[in-house]
């Protein structure tokens, strides 16, 4: 498990900024100190930390004019790389930015990380290659992303709106107890709901009402993954199980991380039935609070043709 953090402490950044070093610029034999320049006591700075205090990724965002912000800096600890955590970085770099209502925010990208800058919402911009440092593949193109309410927040604007309006015309209680997608990234998703909606008479959050948030929660990635790898699928709960740590009385949060998911979709192009199995850990704001354990099953959606065939073999 592990927390984002915004340093603040003498030792905080000094673990900040052994690590930024330790991954952009030892490799490529500068002296430490090099990984620091004049933008940084203007910045924003953000470090994911395992729950043991390691680094795994920093990164950082300063302001350019009024309307515009750079994100720079972005490393990720090599063992942590395709795990999601540089995308959670740039949400959060980004989630910051729209908090001082800036509108777009660029990023100078080296060549060989354009397709994720791209895969995080960023275009490339008209301009030429700039070589910022020779020698040190420092060959790089600038990208822009305009943010809007949803995109610096969630990975799948349309996607998440989309399973939020499920959950309310499908499921109306999950209006009143106030369940609402709160951040999706493509390797992670997570669900929040009201605490006040969902309070009981020692004034914390219903146990039901928990049990209800984790369900929700993984039936959601369950149906984001599908949307990933155009599939469709009828998702039912199969079993759950759930383990509660501490009441819950401040911000309810349901998490799920895509590296929790176990099971294969594919067989649904066959018509076969599918079988995910999946974490969801619970969070009283930022405290851990328990963890829901699901199997969920995606049963394939036939046509009217097919389906007829399925019910005369059932009847025969």
């Amino acid at each position: 498990m592990y927390h984002i953090i915004t340093p603040t402490t003498e030792a905080d950044f000094e673990t900040y900024y052994k690590f930024r070093w330790q991954i952009l610029k030892q490799p490529f034999g500068f002296a430490v100190g090099s990984e620091k320049d004049e933008y940084d006591s203007l910045a924003q700075h953000r470090m994911i930390c395992h729950e043991d205090g390691t680094p795994l990724a920093v990164g950082r965002i300063h302001l350019v004019s009024q309307d515009e912000a750079q994100i720079r800096h972005i490393a990720v600890a090599p063992e942590c790389r395709s795990k999601g955590l540089a995308s959670l970085l740039m949400t959060t770099l980004e989630q910051a930015a729209r908090e001082q209502r800036i509108k777009r925010v660029i990023t100078f990208s080296k060549l060989d990380s354009v397709g994720f800058f791209e895969k995080c919402g960023y275009e490339v911009l008209d301009n030429p290659i700039i070589d910022i440092a020779k020698g040190t593949s420092g060959q790089r193109k600038q990208m822009c992303k305009k943010l809007s309410e949803y995109d610096g927040i969630l990975r799948q604007p349309l996607w998440c709106k989309e399973l939020q309006e499920t959950w309310h015309n499908q499921i109306p209680i999950t209006q009143q107890m106030g369940i609402k997608v709160y951040q999706y990234t493509g390797e992670l998703l997570e669900v929040r709901a009201a605490l006040n909606a969902n309070i009981n008479m020692h004034q914390t959050m219903f146990a039901g009402s928990i049990y209800s948030m984790a369900t929700l929660a993984g039936w959601g990635m369950v149906h984001l993954l599908l949307r990933e790898n155009t599939l469709h699928g009828d998702i039912v709960l199969g079993k759950g199980e759930i383990k509660y740590n501490k009441p819950i009385s401040k911000m309810p949060k349901a998490v799920v991380r895509l590296n929790s998911v176990k099971g294969e979709l594919s067989v649904l192009r066959d018509t076969k039935k599918a079988i995910l199995e999946l974490r969801v850990e619970l969070f009283d704001h930022n405290v851990y609070a328990g963890v829901f354990k699901g199997q969920y099953y995606i049963l394939p959606i036939f046509t009217n043709k097919k389906r007829k065939r399925e019910d005369d073999k059932i009847d025969s």
